[in-house]
């Protein structure tokens, strides 16, 4: 699947391979949003190829979000539509809930707002899922149980987020 969105300045192009070996080829000019992002396609199975040409960092994860949703749109509305998963990272422990109901809403009890990580405003993680969520119509729920350490935080939460996409990408059962 492909998608391509602009924001402002920020433009993103993204292709996925639902089913595929778990690789990212990343270029959102924020190196822990890459980190991030590798972290979703490993542990969703994703072949994820993204870039976004250079422009203001909250435009731009904002942006990128909106593309990999509008990118699994399909998948997720033509497979199971739900997903759930609780992966920790470390001593942080994060539980990743979502629906492609076809009503963008993101529900988070995560707030990074005194944070930072290798020179992020983690803010923009925010900016990321709210796009995600409405490119792909989701309704997105992220709950942190456990942590301390914004970089754990982070990474169980786009672990979590991987894992729960996949499931939600899966065929549908066959009825008998």
């Amino acid at each position: 699947m492909t998608a391509t969105e602009r924001e402002g300045e920020a433009q993103s192009g993204v292709r996925v391979t639902v089913d595929g070996s778990g690789t990212a080829a990343v270029g959102t000019g924020l190196p822990i949003l890459d980190h991030l992002l590798g972290l979703l396609a490993v542990h969703g199975s994703f072949d994820v190829q993204l870039e976004v040409a250079p422009g203001d960092a909250v435009l731009e994860a904002a942006s990128a979000g909106r593309a990999l949703g509008r990118a699994l749109a399909e998948p997720l509305r033509a497979g199971r539509r739900h997903g759930t998963a609780a992966i920790p990272a470390d001593e942080a422990l994060a539980h990743v809930a979502l629906e492609a109901s076809g009503r963008p809403l993101l529900v988070s009890n995560v707030d990074l707002s005194d944070a930072g990580v290798a020179g992020l405003d983690t803010d923009i993680v925010a900016r990321f899922l709210e796009g995600l969520t409405e490119g792909a119509e989701l309704t997105l729920h992220v709950r942190l149980l456990e942590g301390r350490d914004t970089q754990h935080v982070l990474d169980a939460i786009f672990k979590a987020l991987g894992v729960a996409l996949a499931q939600a990408c899966r065929p549908r059962p066959r009825k008998e």
